[in-house]
């Protein structure tokens, strides 16, 4: 007779391939699936391995390579490109150094999370992400105002790691190495600068709420949001390598820097004790951590955010170049999305001036400007497509302009 052929089994748990959808075969045994997915958990449980392997794929260059290469999109703004480009650095930096002594390591280095301060419209946006696609790493833009304390009608503070998640396409690891920009920061600030006796449910609540995000903790994220789906089981999300950028137009903040530069201390001063300030000065650049303070943020917040940057408001000068120079200016743009229907848009010198008057009339900023573009050739954009006749040459002149602006001029006034 012959020998009884043994059914195949798995080594570790026993249950035979009848039972199973894999079974890897080896030299001397067998495993199934379910036993390689329970030996991955022991290893990433066992194994204290602070960052995954993607952090090696970060990009991370020199912070005079990136301001280098912001300035081929942004115009201006040296002074925050300079402190952006060296937190982000130190930020990146910091992470691989730890991945690659964790062991062995002694020091801790705790990240730089950056306050960038400025009017709307001057780049504060722009900027984090064009630092993010530098970097190649998740990204997410949430806006400050939706947040209340947990309990209240509204977002809880939890739901900006669950736009990094989904930026992120939910890997846990990689989106622990991203960036989120938090904006319009100065909209939760509390009423008073003096604690208040009264719950601020979507001011100082939620300040409180960001400490833990900030510093660095494990947080259990809802992936889809928490209030519409609570029945979906929560992700472990560990903040200590995010870096946070949170920006704001600061409306109102410049009165009390003025305030705290024109003190004079009380009796006979010399006329070099005082700071004189010109009103053509950005005050921003003044701006210290007390005066955050005084305008509503918290002190534990404030001091979580040790970088505080600012930036300039946008002159005709800068607007023009916005306009004209960066890699992916307005004008560029128009003129490639024209160029695919046949038509060659051309803007001549004093249209593009007056665009830029526009700009600084209506306060808009550089997000105004394609507004106003599209006020002026959004009728030729309508029209030329069916055209018969191509390439179809469109110049823009000042007389162009200021006749589609007329309508536009309306609509702002009414």
């Amino acid at each position: 007779m012959g020998k009884k052929i043994t059914e195949l089994q798995c080594s570790f748990c026993g249950r035979p391939k009848k039972e199973l959808n894999v079974l890897i075969s080896g030299i001397n045994g067998h495993i199934c699936g379910s036993c390689v997915q329970q030996a991955q958990k022991i290893m990433e449980t066992d194994v204290h391995q602070p960052v995954d392997n993607s952090v090696s794929k970060i990009n991370i260059m020199t912070p005079m390579s990136m301001k280098t290469h912001l300035d081929e999109y942004v115009i201006g703004q040296d002074e925050a490109k300079k402190k952006l480009s060296v937190a982000v650095y130190n930020h990146y930096k910091r992470i691989k150094y730890r991945a690659q002594n964790f062991k062995k390591d002694d020091v801790f280095i705790e990240k730089s999370n950056v306050m960038m301060i400025g009017d709307t419209g001057t780049g504060k946006t722009y900027l984090v992400r064009t630092i993010a696609k530098i970097l190649q790493v998740p990204f997410c833009i949430v806006d400050a105002t939706v947040f209340t304390e947990a309990g209240y009608v509204g977002e809880d503070v939890e739901s900006i790691l669950s736009r990094l998640l989904q930026a992120s396409n939910y890997d846990v690891k990689k989106a622990e190495t991203g960036i989120v920009y938090i904006d319009e920061i100065d909209k939760i600030s509390r009423k008073g600068a003096n604690p208040s006796i009264t719950r601020d449910v979507n001011g100082e609540g939620v300040q409180q709420a960001l400490l833990k995000l900030l510093e660095g903790s494990e947080v259990n994220v809802p992936p889809q949001g928490g209030r519409k789906h609570p029945e979906q089981k929560y992700i472990t999300v560990n903040t200590e390598n995010i870096l946070f950028i949170c920006g704001g137009a600061f409306d109102g903040i410049e009165p009390i820097i003025r305030s705290r530069l024109t003190t004079r201390p009380i009796g006979f001063t010399s006329s070099h004790d005082e700071f004189a300030i010109s009103k053509d000065q950005n005050v921003l650049q003044y701006v210290n951590p007390k005066d955050l303070r005084n305008f509503g943020l918290i002190p534990e917040l404030v001091g979580r955010i040790p970088v505080i940057s600012y930036l300039n408001p946008l002159n005709k000068d800068a607007l023009k170049k916005i306009l004209t120079e960066p890699k992916n200016a307005l004008v560029k743009q128009y003129q490639k999305l024209l160029q695919i229907d046949g038509i060659h848009i051309t803007f001549e010198e004093d249209a593009i001036d007056l665009i830029v008057e526009k700009a600084i009339e209506y306060k808009l900023g550089a997000r105004g400007l394609r507004t106003i573009c599209e006020a002026v050739i959004n009728d030729a954009m309508f029209e030329l497509p069916s055209s018969k006749t191509k390439p179809y040459p469109l110049i823009i002149t000042k007389e162009y302009a200021i006749d589609k602006l007329e309508k536009f001029h309306t609509q702002l006034a009414s």
